[in-house]
């Protein structure tokens, strides 16, 4: 059988062109895709919609959906929408529920607060589940309160909505939590395989702790692939590129992957947000080669295979691709039918 493989979309491509895309992954036998919704760009909800009217089989999940966004009421009843727009493929949502706690400084700049993450993940991953099961829930905590509240579905299906539930998680505490609670993890990306083989341990812990085995918790990871056969050096650039941005705008998950704290430091000189690309560009030449192979998938077809087999190893149940190059289909077609 081939190995499960997704396709993570931002905003790095036109959206006309991600529909095609999508089609193209689904007849080359890729599982899913995954939907950024960061930095006030694209919407995963809209996004996800898109996707879902233009396919047939492929499942789409948040990848992830900032918990301070939007009422969990209102997350429970969106979800349950595209749910019955999507229908369900072997038994499966075709829609899964990735949610996240956001980041700095984007968080704070619209006026978020975000006080004890981990106890509000925790209280919209529980008062949405219970939404799920098309149940009336009064669920009083310090973050989410509900009063008598249901999916008020008057005239379509009432069944209760099979749909996982994912965190994306990157810190220790997070990590344990989501094995804990979750049907699923989504591993972040731009980190190394050492930092994934921890962070699987820590969700095993966590698993343990609610009687279950690691098999019960999905692992999809974001991974990013710069992949070109023709120009490897400018796929190692556009990798550069990227390895900056999160350098100067979430050195939180550099620090977590061994990064070296003074180049941080250099590379925050150029980039902040809002960056240009321009100063990416500026910043990637500070970057080492080593380090940006030690991130992400870079190069050619074979080295990216090569590189992305790591991450399984570590324990990834299902490889997220992000296409940082122009053309995602040759990323499909490196992965197609692929089995390591």
């Amino acid at each position: 059988m081939a190995q499960r493989m997704a396709l993570y979309m931002q905003d790095k491509h036109p959206i006309r062109y991600e529909l095609e895309m999508a089609k193209y992954a689904e007849e080359k036998g890729f599982s899913e895709i995954w939907q950024a919704d960061t930095r006030l760009a694209r919407d995963c909800v809209v996004m996800m919609s898109a996707f879902l009217a233009e396919t047939k089989r492929l499942r789409f999940g948040s990848g992830v959906l900032p918990i301070w966004t939007r009422n969990p009421a209102v997350i429970a009843a969106t979800w349950s929408t595209m749910w019955e727009l999507a229908g369900t493929i072997d038994g499966q949502s075709r829609v899964m529920l990735g949610m996240g706690a956001w980041w700095e400084p984007i968080a704070g700049r619209v006026g978020v607060n975000r006080v004890k993450p981990l106890k509000a993940m925790k209280e919209h991953v529980e008062a949405i589940r219970q939404l799920f099961t098309m149940e009336e829930v009064t669920y009083e905590g310090e973050f989410v309160h509900l009063d008598k509240v249901k999916l008020d579905v008057a005239f379509g299906d009432l069944s209760p909505r099979n749909i996982p539930i994912y965190i994306g998680a990157t810190g220790d505490k997070m990590l344990e939590m989501t094995g804990e609670i979750c049907d699923g993890v989504v591993l972040n990306y731009v980190v190394s395989v050492d930092y994934i083989r921890k962070a699987v341990e820590i969700v095993r812990q966590g698993a343990a702790k609610a009687g279950k085995t690691l098999a019960d918790v999905d692992r999809p990871e974001l991974l990013v692939c710069c992949l070109s056969d023709d120009d490897p050096q400018a796929a190692m650039m556009a990798g550069k590129m990227l390895v900056s941005y999160y350098l100067g705008t979430e050195p939180h998950i550099m620090k977590a992957s061994g990064v070296d704290e003074d180049l941080i430091r250099k590379v925050q000189e150029f980039v902040g947000w809002p960056a240009t690309e321009e100063d990416y560009r500026r910043a990637a030449v500070l970057i080492p080669d080593d380090v940006v192979r030690n991130l992400m998938a870079v190069g050619t077809s074979q080295q990216c295979r090569d590189k992305v087999a790591e991450y399984i190893d570590a324990g990834v149940t299902c490889p997220i691709l992000y296409p940082m190059m122009d053309d995602i289909k040759a990323v499909i077609d490196a992965f197609a039918d692929w089995n390591p």
